[in-house]
């Protein structure tokens, strides 16, 4: 087993990275920007190395500061973590030239499903079901209208190197189309270094499901349920259930499979998850995510895995470890992620923690590098801890969440913990009747 992992990421993921490590005996180093000194991750990790000051590109994304942290501490692997360079094609290159082990999948997987177009254009290729759209990206104007037309309003136009619910625009008619079609591509542009954009169909009332996947270099593969991350605020993910309220055991059986049979003809290793719209009892493919993903505990709650050391020992060149097992789902797990941001008007909030005290009891986790004291800036990510939940069904699960939230205290700067408090009182909510577009109209 590798005897030590450079973790090059920050805060709760990087704390969640480091303890699996300590389970499996191996040791850590911790790279952090002079802003996250002070960070838990830091303090607990067996060393770490200063990479560059708070400004993200100059320390998080910087691959030879990283690179070089590894030389110093004479690592046998690097993990990437979530987010930053998680899904950098060319940084997974770098670790390998190097001759240090990447923990996650091939480049080339890498690099297909970075590129919105690619990843569409391999989903349809090895049989996961697509949503209708242009097959590639979209140059000009008329051509646009052409699709649009083909397929119906509303659509979407879609940035081709996105991610993270950004540079995406819903068009719901021709006089519409012309203005955010250049808007989309001077944001993509903007944001992702290049103004490549795609159109697909819109749909209505879609939910978002999730399928988890795991394999190791001989050919095992498996699929680790699903997640439903339909409670969403501008594309961007706030509560993620396991399995799914709403999905019947036929249609969750029938996209495990397709995913399964995908990932063997992609020849996938390591960890990943393939997203999709679900509506009207069909799957869409969105993206797939080459990577851990934040909520990816609620899968570990219910399957009783361990997904981080899975990586870890997958990326070793271990089998995964159970294979001879059958995997059975035991009960449900809900997360909720905390920002740091203000509950009503989501502006980002910055200040010390204090009066920090974290619900208890049966059934509760949390993921967080939060401490009294611990100073939270705005260089980076709002997500500060994260809320996770076991039952024996959902509405004990849910029972337990509005407990947890009640006991939780984060003093001294804004959380989203009162806009939990208020969806969990929500009929629609507790009922499991929503969408990705709910929480937008609550």
């Amino acid at each position: 087993m590798f005897k030590k992992i450079l973790i090059a990421n920050r805060g709760e993921i990087a704390l969640r990275i480091h303890r699996a490590c300590k389970d499996m005996g191996i040791k850590t180093v911790a790279v952090h920007s002079t802003a996250d000194e002070n960070s838990m991750h830091v303090r607990l990790a067996d060393e770490s190395v200063c990479i560059g000051p708070a400004i993200v590109k100059d320390s998080y994304l910087n691959i030879p500061s990283i690179i070089s942290a590894a030389t110093i501490a004479n690592v046998d692997a690097i993990h990437p973590g979530v987010g930053l360079l998680s899904e950098n094609a060319e940084f997974a290159k770098i670790v390998n030239d190097h001759e240090f082990i990447f923990i996650g999948p091939k480049q080339e997987h890498i690099h297909i499903m970075g590129n919105k177009i690619l990843a569409k254009r391999k989903a349809e290729e090895i049989g996961i079901p697509i949503l209708p759209g242009s097959k590639g990206d979209v140059k000009t104007y008329q051509e646009a209208v052409k699709i649009a037309k083909e397929i119906g309003f509303p659509i979407l136009i879609k940035a081709t190197n996105g991610g993270g619910g950004r540079g995406i625009k819903k068009v719901s008619s021709i006089e519409e189309l012309k203005q955010k079609f250049f808007i989309a591509k001077a944001e993509s542009e903007q944001s992702f270094g290049s103004d490549s954009v795609y159109i697909e169909k819109y749909l209505t009332h879609p939910r978002h499901i999730e399928i988890q996947v795991l394999s190791d270099k001989f050919g095992n593969v498996f699929s680790l349920g699903e997640r439903d991350c339909s409670i969403q605020r501008r594309n961007q993910k706030l509560i993620e259930e396991c399995p799914s309220p709403i999905l019947n055991d036929d249609e969750r059986k029938n996209i495990s499979e397709i995913c399964v049979k995908a990932m063997k003809k992609l020849d996938y290793e390591n960890i990943g998850t393939i997203e999709f719209l679900y509506q009207d009892g069909e799957f869409f493919f969105i993206e797939m995510n080459t990577r851990l993903q934040v909520e990816h505990p609620i899968t570990e709650m219910v399957y009783g895995i361990d997904l981080v050391k899975e990586q870890i020992s997958v990326a070793y060149g271990n089998e995964v470890s159970f294979i001879d097992k059958n995997l059975t789902v035991n009960g449900h797990s809900i997360e909720c992620r905390i920002n740091a941001e203000n509950p009503e008007s989501f502006f980002p909030s910055s200040g010390n923690v204090r009066n920090y005290h974290v619900p208890g009891g049966p059934g509760i986790r949390i993921d967080s590098g939060l401490y009294n004291g611990l100073k939270i800036t705005n260089y980076y990510d709002g997500l500060i801890a994260k809320l996770i939940i076991h039952g024996k069904n959902r509405e004990e699960c849910l029972l337990r969440l509005n407990r947890a939230l009640l006991e939780f205290v984060i003093d001294g700067i804004d959380t989203t913990i009162p806009l939990y408090q208020r969806i969990i009182k929500e009929e629609q909510f507790l009922s499991a009747n929503y969408d990705i577009n709910w929480l937008e109209n609550l």
